[in-house]
């Protein structure tokens, strides 16, 4: 069972900001900027690199790969195969962020298709997306969840058996699992589902976890506490959406070792 607590949570963060991991996305145009910037405040480097002939490159450099299908198209999705095989050999974990899955049939397909070629260490998405690669659909309207999903925590320990790697259905309640702990999260704000890229930038800091932590579950849950209060911190100060884009970015550059410990609200079965 995995050990994860506040305090591993903050010496996690610690690690990341004293060893600086390269953390590659092939993430989608909407969100890059805001997924660097978190990526940035966490203490690690962002290469947004998503064209094939250099994808192989960059992943051999990195600490940890980014798969995001959020503007999906079929050579984006030939970029990710090829970085994340290459991850895969040298033993870098690749960070699955199932934009969208289910809401189309090419989405569904072109997720398959990573799905099969690479090897996830953790696949991070709200609770259709994670429903829709369990083999459910309904749970997607566009690239958001679109209600309450029956069983999440069974499909989700399904999955996570399936893939061999950790899954993480993010929400108001977020849900962990590597297919025998289960991992509760009850941190966050509100305001993360008001402005675009919140999935986006909880996928960067899991993915920054995951460069310096071989569990990808206690990863997982590290990254997501990370992020999480800091939204809280954030929100704050914050007189809605815009002014609590920017103040989450400071307030993920500015979070520490004590306001983790103090406010991460994980439960683990």
């Amino acid at each position: 069972m995995t050990s994860i607590t506040a305090d591993r949570a903050a010496a996690l963060l610690a690690r990341v900001r004293a060893r600086h991991p390269l953390i590659h996305h092939i993430t989608n145009f909407v969100t890059a900027g805001d997924v660097a910037n978190v990526t940035l405040a966490l203490g690690a480097a962002p290469v947004m690199a998503h064209a094939a002939e250099e994808v192989e490159e960059i992943a051999a450099q990195a600490g940890a790969v980014v798969l995001n299908t959020g503007t999906l198209t079929v050579p984006a999705v030939t970029a990710m195969v090829l970085a994340g095989r290459l991850a895969n050999t040298r033993g870098i974990p690749v960070v699955l962020d199932p934009v969208g899955v289910g809401a189309t049939r090419f989405r569904t397909e072109q997720v398959a298709r990573i799905l099969k070629d690479v090897r996830c260490a953790c696949i991070r998405g709200n609770a259709g997306e994670i429903a829709a690669l369990a083999g459910r659909p309904g749970g997607v309207r566009g690239v958001d969840a679109a209600g309450p999903i029956e069983d999440l925590e069974g499909l989700a320990r399904r999955l996570a058996r399936t893939t061999g790697g950790a899954i993480a259905a993010t929400g108001s309640q977020d849900l962990l699992t590597d297919g025998t702990a289960t991992v509760r999260i009850d941190n966050g704000h509100r305001l993360l589902a008001r402005i675009t890229g919140s999935g986006c930038m909880a996928t960067a800091a899991v993915a920054a976890a995951a460069a310096v932590e071989p569990d990808p579950l206690a990863a997982a849950t590290a990254g997501l506490v990370w992020f999480e209060v800091a939204a809280e911190r954030a929100a704050e100060h914050a007189a809605g959406p815009g002014t609590f884009r920017a103040a989450l970015i400071d307030a993920v550059a500015a979070l520490d070792g004590p306001a983790i410990t103090s406010r991460a609200r994980i439960v683990v079965a």
